[in-house]
């Protein structure tokens, strides 16, 4: 026989088999009936923490699954949502709008429009289960919708929220017991050290808890900002407080507009123009800027950052705004200062941020 024949079958012959085999290994199977092999769930899958804190009214996502090698996909199912005197739970499950997005945002958008074309408003339950294992409380909760933890602080079972998760593949189910869910009231902006987290009225100072007559306030970042009375750097911490910082609502805007205000020791409005060294195009991923003698505004979409990603407008998950301005200094050289505040606004609306000199104006004269 041809030795070049020869050769060929020799080579073809693992083909051969592992064709014959995959006509008949199924064909055995459909004669003897057998099973589908099982996928694997483990007993010991489990989450690292069972007790969930999300804050209302923001994006929360809680992980921590264990899936201690189980098959996936895995479904997961939450059941029998009750208090802790046995009351059906059902607030944490109605079904709202919220915002998805359906295409990457960067910060490089140029218009409202251009954003909100990149996104949409999508049904879900205001508290689900992701396919992951991850559990979401959507922006769309509010107070009004889920009742938050008793403004007391107390931790009582008839306050709490329980729910079970059942959890299963072809392999079978596990049902884990007792997850607990204890919501925060809506502080709609961050920081919100100035907001009491169980009542949401105004937080007391840290220094003096127990004296109703002081109160908390947001702390600005500070930098080479010399105080035009005393001639020093001035502070804002714990201990000190010569500028603090406003986050709140104001009257006359467009439903979605962000305004930015500094205030002199007698509560005026000083002129943002004074602030020279100041990139006023890029303080927010705003559009439409308008300023005033009193302030600078931008029309925005909310919430602000709008998502995680790292722009040219924020700085760790955070919004960052810096206002600047700089003199001469000794020698004549020129000096740059700057106040600044890395936040987050969750509720859409007419918002304003307000720095505030409270003891002493900064100093703009040169040396």
């Amino acid at each position: 026989m041809n030795q070049s024949v020869l050769s060929n079958r020799k080579i073809n012959l693992p083909v051969y088999c592992a064709i014959l085999a995959l006509l008949v290994f199924p064909a055995c199977k459909k004669l003897y009936n057998l099973p589908d092999a099982k996928e694997y769930l483990s007993k010991n899958i489990n989450y690292d923490n069972k007790i969930i804190e999300p804050v209302i009214g923001r994006w929360n996502l809680h992980g921590g699954f264990k899936s201690d090698n189980s098959s996936f996909p895995l479904t997961f199912e939450i059941q029998n949502a009750r208090y802790g005197d046995g009351r059906k739970v059902t607030d944490l499950f109605q079904v709202k709008p919220t915002y998805v997005w359906t295409a990457v945002y960067d910060g490089k958008e140029k218009s409202l429009e251009e954003i909100e074309a990149k996104r949409k408003l999508e049904d879900h339950p205001l508290f689900e289960v992701r396919s992951s294992g991850e559990f979401v409380l959507w922006p769309s909760s509010t107070d009004e919708l889920i009742e938050p933890r008793p403004t007391d602080s107390t931790s009582l079972a008839q306050d709490t929220r329980f729910f079970d998760l059942k959890i299963s593949n072809t392999g079978g189910s596990i049902v884990l017991k007792d997850f607990q869910i204890r919501p925060w009231r809506e502080r709609p902006y961050s920081p919100s050290n100035d907001i009491n987290p169980f009542t949401g009225g105004v937080n007391r100072d840290p220094k003096a808890p127990n004296d109703p007559s002081r109160r908390d306030y947001i702390r600005p970042r500070l930098d080479n900002v010399i105080g035009a009375k005393t001639q020093k750097a001035l502070r804002s911490d714990d201990d000190v407080k010569d500028v603090v910082v406003y986050i709140r609502r104001f009257e006359g805007g467009n439903g979605h507009s962000l305004r930015f205000k500094i205030l002199n020791t007698d509560s005026i409005p000083m002129n943002p123009a004074i602030f020279n060294e100041t990139k006023w195009d890029l303080l927010v991923h705003g559009f439409n800027r308008k300023m005033t003698n009193e302030h600078v505004q931008y029309d925005v979409a909310y919430p602000i950052p709008l998502t995680s990603a790292g722009t040219i407008y924020t700085n760790g998950g955070n919004a960052r705004a810096e206002i600047k301005y700089s003199r001469r200094g000794f020698g004549g050289g020129l000096t740059t200062a700057m106040f600044g505040l890395d936040f987050k606004i969750f509720r859409a609306g007419d918002w304003e941020i307000v720095f505030h000199f409270k003891k002493d104006n900064p100093k703009f004269e040169d040396e």
